[in-house]
Order: C-alpha cells, then structure tokens, then sequence
C-alpha cells in the first residue's frame, strides 16, 4: 500500500487487479459459464466436423469448392453462446455488485473509483480473452483433425485461418466489456442481460445486406454482424454492401473502448 495525498493509505494496482480476480472467480456464475461454455464450443465443433465428414461424399462439385473449414470449428450457434455468456459475465461483474451493495464498499476502501474500473476492466477482458483464445484453438485443433481425414482440413499458416481464429477468440472479451458498460448503465441484473443479449447477438441476427447503403453502413457498426459477415469467413465477399476486414477490425475495436469509457463516466459521476 502507499500514500495518497491525504495520508491514507493507497491500494497498489495489482492489490486492485487481485481484488477483482477474487471477486470475478466467487461468482459460481463464472466458473459455470466459462467452463461449460469452453466445452460446448468444442462439441459443437466436434459435432459439425464429424456431420460434414459423414456427408462429404455426397457434397456437389460447388459446395466443396465453397467450403469453409473455418465455419466447422467454430460456428454461428458457436459465436451465439459465447457472445451471451461472456457478456453476461461482464455485466455481472458490475451491476452484480450494485445489486448486492459490495460496491459501497469498494468504494469506500478505494474512492480513487477510475483506479477501480482500471482493475475490473483489465481482470474481465484478461480473463475472457485467455478463455476464448483456449476455447477457439481447442475447437479449431478437434475439428480440423476431424476433417484431415477428407483432406479439407485447414492449416494454421493458410491464408485468413490466423485472422478468423484471432477474430473468434476477441468476441468473448468485447462482449464482456460491452456487458459491463450496459451493467454500469443500468445497473439491474436481470435488466441488464436482456439489454446486453438483445443488443449484441438478437438484434444483429435480423440484419441482412439490403439495397439501402446507409442501412449496410448502420449493419456495419455492430460486433456480430462483422463477425458473421467479414471477420468469421476465411474469404470475406467483396461487396459495397457487406463490411470491410478493415471497419471490422475497427468496430471490433470501438465497442470495448466506448463501454470501457462509458463504465469510467457513469461509475465516477452517479452515487452508489
């Protein structure tokens, strides 16, 4: 600990960085979400590899020609689940302690309350990055072993698999925080993960390439529909009215930022 300007005692960053591990670990939430959800994704990749290996004899001259081995490790459903499980942790790591009035206490101990949103940011992505990251590259490894043995497996080195993979791993920490931006905001529980599934996964589940430019542009701004339509697909399609890897990679990059920024501004400016 060292001093502040007062006098007091000033918790260290790592001491802020550890109180918040603790706290995002003795949510039973979070062992269960993050464990069943890394195993789900593996089995759905298992699952979609061993179908299509079954079904490969029978696939026309086209659909092998348009194969993707890539949408086999990791599918829409896939995306889906880890887009509301690790959005919904991010929620509950900050309306879960305003609902239960922990957070009077943090704030008590540490009224520095940026130094604090610091800390819960950094533990939340960290550890959703390092879980999609272990998820994706497990589901990648047993789906391609699985379609080797068509010879239609993809390799770590072939064009695109590097950025899709990467794309898929950084889906559970921008989720998280965006989550976590949408609990500081509302800061019910409940409420806060109907917004925060509506917001990112059902709402851009509607969403299709029209004739409208300014509606693809609009499209273009949410983290799963870039997902889907650019940064999931080995070969993104080249047209005016689907994202570039270029503004996907930058919406990729906004959300986080907004809502870690909107968590920083709504947690210092409203009374606990």
């Amino acid at each position: 600990m060292t001093s502040g300007a007062s006098g007091a005692p000033r918790a260290r960053l790592r001491d802020l960085l550890a109180s918040e591990w603790i706290k995002l670990w003795s949510l039973r939430s979070t062992r269960w979400v993050l464990g069943l959800g890394t195993l789900a994704v593996i089995g759905l990749a298992a699952q979609s590899s061993l179908e299509t290996y079954d079904a490969w004899p029978a696939f026309t001259p086209m659909e092998k020609a348009m194969f993707d081995p890539m949408t086999e490790a990791f599918s829409g459903l896939a995306g889906v689940m880890v887009m509301i499980g690790a959005g919904a942790v991010g929620a509950l790591t900050i309306a879960g302690e305003y609902a239960s009035g922990l957070i009077r206490g943090t704030f008590t101990a540490v009224p520095a309350r940026h130094r604090v949103v610091v800390a819960k940011v950094a533990v939340t992505a960290g550890v959703m990055l390092a879980t999609g990251a272990v998820a994706v590259t497990a589901a990648f490894g047993v789906s391609q072993a699985i379609l080797s043995g068509r010879g239609v497996a993809a390799a770590l080195g072939d064009p695109g698999v590097a950025r899709v993979l990467t794309a898929n791993a950084l889906l559970a920490p921008v989720s998280a925080l965006v989550g976590m931006g949408i609990g500081a905001l509302l800061r019910h529980t409940a409420a806060t993960v109907v917004t925060v599934c509506a917001v990112l996964v059902v709402l851009p589940m509607f969403f299709k390439p029209t004739v409208h430019q300014w509606a693809n542009d609009l499209y273009a701004l949410f983290p799963f529909y870039v997902w889907r339509t650019c940064l999931s697909l080995v070969a993104p399609r080249d047209s005016p009215a689907l994202p570039t890897v270029t503004g996907s990679w930058l919406v990729f990059a906004l959300w986080p930022l907004v809502a870690a920024a909107v968590t920083l501004l709504v947690v210092h400016r409203r009374d606990v």
